[in-house]
């Protein structure tokens, strides 16, 4: 997206190199990366990124609006809710199609958003992989907010670690080195020395939770939460004495409360020229005749699971009555293929993170991730046996 540098990229770039950089993402820690990884990151032109922040600005202010917690509680399915939900969330990210506006500019739209924490700390490594082993023009940065490298880990393992001890804090997930992200645990246990744990090994006694490290029964004082719902529900054979809606005395490294309450359920609360038309089903009284302009979303699937892409009159009526206030209707998005890779056009995602530190007015951002597909949607699915497609980052000139 920048010419130069991709231009420059390309012909240096060579599949024995990309060999190796993948040799290097895989042996870095415990275990090989799970997912496929993309050969290019992305260039973000300064425009570019300038929209991507002004879309979030506009998107904040409705998650700053002092009634937003209240108008969301509706998404936190009764049995689901947990005691002590914070101010705010934590973590943040906004998920962006590129684009290309009514005059030929490249621009971002919403395609998704998550109070949920994401790959921060993973991407800090593919970072560094790309610059090793690929030509990455030494005055971009992956990080927003002019953070530098060194600054990003401290104040990240600051928020996570809010003053205890690593052994006192951990991430926690199912079955985590299962994990298709198990990576990304692997390098915050290296940057940040907290340890990822499956919810069937923490102990509960009364309103204390520990878990057992080299032998010992550690007591925890604070969660990085990683677990989803979703998956949890369908984990029936995983014994537990901790479901995370129990009330105890720890604290929360990004509120399980805020998956639900910024999610899909909020989109159509969102007033912005970055946010496609988004309604639940339940909000219509007639539904649009051109559905096949329209995507169908389950609120509360993730990584994809559930969505209808081509929607017609019998995906609709396939939907219950009694559960339209689950789904949404989003107007489709036209990616525009802007990556060159040797073969052609590819689309891209761009996911920008923040944090939300305790007693800040406003989320900040502070890095990104990338997503590549030649497929009709992202995701691995609709990439199976392609190049140049899969996980990435995006670099954006230092002073952008």
């Amino acid at each position: 997206m920048i010419p130069s540098y991709r231009k420059a990229y390309n012909e240096a770039f060579s599949d024995a190199k990309y060999r190796q950089f993948i040799a290097y993402l895989d042996a870095a820690h415990k275990s090989p990366v799970k997912f496929r990884v993309s050969e290019t990151p992305v260039f973000l032109p300064d425009d570019f990124v300038q929209k991507l922040l002004q879309a979030g600005e506009e998107i904040i202010d409705t998650l700053v609006q002092p009634d937003f917690a209240q108008k969301m509680d509706g998404a936190i399915p009764p049995n689901l809710r947990v005691p002590n939900e914070d101010k705010h969330t934590t973590f943040l990210a906004f998920d962006y199609a590129i684009c290309e506006d009514e005059n030929g500019a490249l621009t971002p739209k919403l395609i998704e958003l998550q109070g949920f924490p994401s790959l921060y700390y993973y991407q800090v490594l593919l970072a560094n992989a790309y610059r090793k082993f690929q030509k990455i023009p030494d005055n971009t940065t992956y990080l927003f907010s002019n953070l530098s490298e060194e600054n990003y880990l401290q104040q990240l393992n600051d928020i996570l670690l809010n003053g205890y001890a690593a052994e006192n804090v951990i991430l926690l997930e199912i079955e985590p080195h299962k994990q298709n992200t198990a990576i990304d645990f692997y390098v915050t246990e290296h940057y940040a020395g907290i340890r990822a744990v499956c919810i069937s090994e923490i102990i509960r006694e009364g309103k204390k939770l520990y878990y057992m490290r080299k032998g010992k029964k550690i007591r925890i004082r604070r969660i990085y939460n990683r677990v989803i719902f979703d998956e949890l529900l369908r984990r029936d054979d995983l014994p537990r004495q901790f479901n995370l809606t129990e009330p105890v005395d720890i604290e929360w490294a990004g509120h399980p409360n805020w998956f639900f309450k910024i999610s899909k359920y909020t989109m159509p609360h969102l007033h912005s020229s970055f946010v496609p038309e988004s309604k639940y089903l339940s909000q219509f009284e007639t539904f649009p005749e051109n559905l096949s302009e329209y995507v169908l979303k389950p609120l509360f699937s993730f990584s994809g699971q559930g969505v209808v892409y081509n929607v017609t009159p019998e995906d609709i009526a396939a939907v219950p009555l009694s559960e339209y206030s689950n789904y949404m209707l989003q107007k489709k998005i036209a990616y525009k293929p802007v990556v060159e890779a040797p073969d052609g056009l590819i689309k891209v995602e761009v996911r920008v993170l923040y944090w939300w530190k305790e007693g800040a007015l406003r989320p900040e951002p502070v890095v990104n991730l990338a997503r590549l597909s030649r497929g009709e949607m992202i995701g691995v699915r609709y990439n199976k046996d392609k190049t140049w497609v899969g996980g990435s980052i995006g670099f954006l000139n230092k002073s952008a």
